[in-house]
């Protein structure tokens, strides 16, 4: 079933490392991470023993939407460094057996972008059909309210339309104004963009993670225009229908990865970054039969906390509603295909905050939820500072945020939300939570600047952070390390079955692995309480393999869990 020990990829057994590389170490004292500061840091990641790391973009950019906004796909923005750095930390990497994959934004470009600028200079440019630009709605003014071709709402507030007067017409933006969709329908978009991908393979990157790649083909109607999206209470239409997972974007990334993999050398990898994408697609996504993609980054399981006004209206987690979204997952792409595992990215506030507990019992939480993520089936995903147990900032001014979604959030609900109901629900729910600076030690800064931070650090880096945690055997840090090692040693972890147990508790979370004759139960506590596992007795007595208390463990069944204990043991049947 799936992979076997024999054919297996290598990312199956792998764990990759997200950086964001506007918090992760700054070199220079201008307040902003980069590039060679993450050369001071590789060993870091060594001793981590992660396989690959990610660079959240670190291109030529405006830094509208931090880097997300591309104006240079082939150059480094001067705020991280140069090529010649980039050479360097690739390089520094490789020597230590890790492998580097590069941000793909392709949806969209910045605006500034010389595609752009040469789209937008006239309706006759030869570039014109790059993007998606298309005339005021039929009866109404250009640039009047409404007028807009679509009624789609964009991801970061208000129309996904901007209206240019220089040419009349419109242009569509998913994302911020500034981040204009490339038209994925013209083939010249699509050479340009995969002539890109094999310039930066030839550099020596060994992949891509994907951003929103399933977002790039859009409904096309017999007339050429983009059909209306369902309205709410007389509000922006929901587009996504008609771009989520489109009509074409299957061919477009097997066009891709013959276009840019096939008949090279090497161990890439390829992850898809989709939104709002379904079980079903994903299969076909990644099995390797149709070579798209190895793996897709999902976002179902980090939607379960999202009250009925979106992720700023935040409710508590059923630990059911995880357990069934994961279990459907991982069901799902059992036979074929591939899941990606993660709590934290550049996206989502931190888990131990989130789903934990950030203070009394700060590590026990944080492996706990670690435990549990990284003995599923699937490639695990460490965000920058998570192996450290990073938190939330707990930001109590609108000033103190940075980030776009954010503040454009924030313009709209003032309006009829309270400002301390806001401020709570960005203390929980913001992107900047993620973004606060990588806490290396307890000095000024958490040790990541000499200068001014460009987004203050976490006032907790006096007790959290990298220094301390190494120094301490029990920390969240060294038991990332053992789950790392434990993928890397026991096939089980990448390829063992996976059954969900107790699916109906709130409380505790179980399962077990089986490859062979080799089965592990997995077990975490979700809360600050004793709690009963009422696993099968063939249990008693088996091997621990890995706990988040310090105590030799011996297993009775039923399992009483302490507070946000992990527990994987071993039997042989």
């Amino acid at each position: 079933m799936g992979f076997s020990e024999q054919d297996a990829p290598w990312w199956t057994r792998a764990v990759v490392y997200q950086v964001y590389p506007r918090s992760f170490q700054d070199s220079d004292g201008d307040g902003v991470g980069d590039l060679r500061g993450v050369l001071q840091r590789v060993d870091h990641l060594a001793e981590l023993g992660v396989d690959v790391v990610w660079f959240s973009p670190i291109f030529r950019s405006p830094q509208d939407d931090n880097g997300y906004d591309i104006s240079d796909y082939q150059d480094v923005d001067p705020l991280f460094g140069t090529l010649a750095d980039l050479d360097e930390v690739v390089a520094a990497l490789h020597a230590r057996g890790m492998k580097v994959v590069m941000d793909l934004v392709v949806n969209h470009t910045s605006d500034e972008h010389p595609w752009f600028v040469e789209s937008r200079s006239s309706p006759d440019s030869p570039k014109r059909d790059w993007y998606w630009w298309r005339p005021a709605r039929a009866g109404m003014a250009p640039g009047a309210p409404g007028a807009e071709p679509t009624n789609w709402g964009s991801f970061f507030s208000g129309p996904a339309w901007e209206y240019d007067e220089a040419s009349g017409e419109y242009y569509l933006h998913l994302f911020s104004r500034k981040q204009p969709d490339l038209n994925w329908e013209n083939p010249e978009v699509r050479a340009a963009v995969y002539a890109m991908m094999r310039w930066w393979l030839d550099r020596g990157v060994d992949g891509f993670r994907m951003d929103v790649i399933n977002v790039i083909s859009k409904t096309v109607q017999e007339d050429g225009s983009l059909p209306d999206g369902l309205t709410h209470d007389g509000l922006l239409g929901d587009g996504s229908p008609h771009y989520t997972s489109g009509p074409r974007v299957h061919e477009f990334l097997a066009e891709m990865h013959r276009e840019v993999f096939a008949g090279r050398e090497g161990a890439f990898l390829t992850v898809g970054e989709m939104p709002g994408v379904t079980l079903e697609d994903a299969r076909l996504f990644t099995d390797p039969a149709r070579a798209e993609v190895d793996m897709v980054f999902q976002f179902e399981h980090v939607g379960l906390d999202h009250g009925p006004g979106g992720k700023f209206d935040p409710r508590p987690l059923r630990l059911t509603d995880l357990k069934a979204s994961f279990g459907r997952w991982q069901a799902g792409l059992a036979e074929t295909g591939w899941n990606s595992l993660y709590w934290d990215n550049h996206d989502q506030p931190r888990i131990v905050s989130r789903w934990g507990d950030d203070g009394r019992c700060r590590r026990e939480s944080a492996t706990m939820l670690a435990t549990v993520l990284h003995l599923h089936r699937g490639t695990p995903y460490v965000y920058q500072g998570e192996e450290l147990g990073m938190t939330n900032a707990h930001l109590t001014s609108f000033d103190a945020y940075r980030d776009i979604e954010t503040l454009n959030y924030l313009a709209e609900a003032r309006a009829h939300r309270g400002e301390g109901e806001l401020l709570a629900a960005f203390a929980a729910m913001s992107r900047d939570n993620a973004r606060t600076p990588v806490q290396w030690d307890a000095t000024p800064h958490a040790g990541f600047t000499t200068g001014t931070p460009w987004l203050a650090a976490n006032p907790n880096h006096d007790t959290v952070n990298a220094q301390a945690e190494r120094a301490d055997p029990r920390s969240v840090f060294h038991h990332y390390r053992r789950l790392i090692a434990l993928r890397h040693d026991e096939p089980v972890v990448a390829l063992g079955d996976f059954t969900m147990l107790l699916p109906d508790d709130e409380h505790v979370y179980a399962f077990t692995r089986r490859l062979g004759e080799v089965e592990l139960l997995v077990l975490g506590n979700f809360t600050a309480e004793e709690r009963l596992a009422l696993v099968d007795p063939v249990w008693t007595d088996a091997q621990v393999v890995l706990g988040n208390y310090d105590d030799e463990r011996v297993v009775e069944t039923p399992v009483v869990l302490r507070p946000w204990e992990a527990l994987v043991v071993r039997r042989r049947p």
